[in-house]
C-alpha cells in the first residue's frame, strides 16, 4: 500500500518546492512509500530521485477540472493513506470525502487564505505562528500540526576551497562577502540591504567589502537600478536563481535575511548548516528562530542603518561570529534536523490513520 502521495501544483522554483523535494526524498529513503505528484515541466519534476515514483498532471489552475478528475482517479487506483497537498493550487483541486482515508493533509508555509484549505482533513504549519493563525480562524486544533523544515549539516570547507569559489565567481579571495538569499521580491527587503551595504566603509576589518545576493523574480529590475544608482555594480553580485545555493554560502562569511515579511526563514536554517553567521530583520519567522545574541542577530525591519550597524559590529568581531555559528548549527541539528522532521511528519501520519 502506497503510504502518502504528495502533490504540488507550481512549474517554477521556490522554497517550498526545494523543501518539497527534500522532504519527498527523505520520506523514500526512510523507506516509507512516497508517490509525488506535481506538472512535468515543473523545478520539482527534475529535482526529484530517480527512484521516486512520479506522476504528471497539468496544474493549469485552480479551476482545471481535467486534474482534479485525474487527481481522483490516481487516489482511486494507489489507494494511499495519506494525500498531502503543497501550496493553494494543489490544496483546491484535492477534494476527498471526510471520515475516511485516505487522509488529506494540506501544508501550509505562510499566512494563506483560510477558505483554500478548509476542506482538508488536517493541516501542517511549518511555524507555531502559522498554526496559531489557523486554530484562531476556526481550525480544530487537534487537526492542526506543527512540523518544521529540516536542512542538511554542510560539512566545512578549507580555506584554499573557498578561494577557488570565490574565483570562478570573479570575487576578491580576501574580501568580506555578505550573502543574501530568495525570491527577488519587495517583501523581501533586498533594496533595503542595498542601501544599508552603502552605509558600510569600503573595507570592513581591512578587508573589501561584497554583497552575494543569490535569487530572482519580479523585482529583479527594481533592485538593478537601486545599485546603479548606489554606484555598487562592482561591490554587488546579482547570481539569478541557483537550483542549489550551497557553494555561495560556503564562500561567505555573514548571512542577511532582510525581509519585510517572511512566515518561516528557511534559508536562515540553510545559513546556519552552512558556518554562518546570521542578521535577521524581526519579522514572524525569525522571531521564532532567532535567539538574539546566541544564534544571530535580529534588527527592526526597513531599518537600513541598524542592519549597517549590526553588519558592522558583527563583520569586526570574529569570535562572536563563531558563537552564533556553533549555537546556529546546534538550533538546526536539535530542532530542524532530517531524522527530526521526518520523524515527526511518519509520527503525524501514524496519528491520523489510527495506527
Amino acid at each position: 500500500m502506497i503510504h502518502s502521495l504528495q502533490l504540488i501544483g507550481s512549474r517554477g522554483p521556490g522554497g517550498a518546492e526545494r523543501f518539497f523535494c527534500r522532504l519527498v526524498n527523505a520520506l523514500h529513503s526512510d523507506k516509507h512509500e512516497v508517490i509525488a505528484i506535481s506538472p512535468g515541466n515543473s523545478a520539482v519534476a527534475g529535482e526529484l530521485g530517480r527512484s521516486v515514483s512520479q506522476y504528471h498532471l497539468p496544474f493549469r489552475s485552480v479551476l482545471d477540472l481535467y486534474t482534479r478528475w485525474r487527481i481522483s482517479a490516481l487516489v482511486g487506483k494507489l489507494q494511499p493513506v495519506i494525500v498531502q497537498t503543497w501550496l493553494g493550487r494543489a490544496t483546491r483541486l484535492t477534494h476527498l470525502p471526510a471520515g475516511q482515508c485516505p487522509i488529506h493533509i494540506a501544508r501550509l508555509g505562510g499566512y494563506y487564505r483560510p477558505h483554500a484549505y478548509r476542506h482538508a482533513h488536517a493541516w501542517v504549519g511549518n511555524t507555531r505562528g502559522i498554526c496559531d493563525y489557523l486554530v484562531r480562524q476556526g481550525f480544530p486544533p487537534a487537526r492542526v500540526f506543527h512540523i518544521g523544515n529540516f536542512v542538511p549539516l554542510a560539512a566545512r570547507i578549507s580555506t584554499r576551497e573557498r578561494h577557488s569559489l570565490r574565483r570562478a565567481l570573479g570575487l576578491d579571495t580576501d574580501a568580506f562577502v555578505i550573502i543574501a538569499a530568495g525570491r527577488i521580491h519587495e517583501v523581501k527587503g533586498f533594496v533595503d540591504l542595498v542601501n544599508a551595504f552603502t552605509r558600510l566603509p569600503d573595507e570592513i576589518g581591512g578587508r573589501p567589502k561584497h554583497l552575494l545576493i543569490v535569487g530572482d523574480g519580479p523585482a529583479r529590475g527594481n533592485l538593478e537600478t537601486a545599485i546603479r544608482h548606489a554606484g555598487l555594480e562592482e561591490r554587488i553580485t546579482l547570481t539569478g536563481w541557483l537550483s542549489d545555493p550551497a557553494d555561495c554560502y560556503d564562500l561567505s562569511d555573514l548571512f542577511i535575511s532582510p525581509s519585510r515579511q517572511e512566515p518561516l526563514g528557511n534559508v536562515i536554517l540553510e545559513a546556519w548548516s552552512h558556518h554562518l553567521p546570521v542578521i535577521a530583520t524581526r519579522t514572524a519567522g525569525a522571531l521564532e528562530l532567532v535567539d538574539p545574541g546566541r544564534n544571530g542577530l535580529l534588527v527592526p525591519c526597513q531599518s537600513e542603518s541598524d542592519l549597517a550597524t549590526a553588519i558592522q559590529a558583527l563583520a569586526t568581531d570574529a569570535a562572536a561570529r563563531e558563537e552564533m555559528v556553533k549555537s546556529g548549527r546546534d538550533t538546526v541539528g536539535r530542532y530542524y534536523s532530517e531524522s527530526v522532521i521526518v520523524s515527526a511528519y511518519r509520527e503525524m501520519y501514524d496519528r491520523l490513520a489510527g495506527r
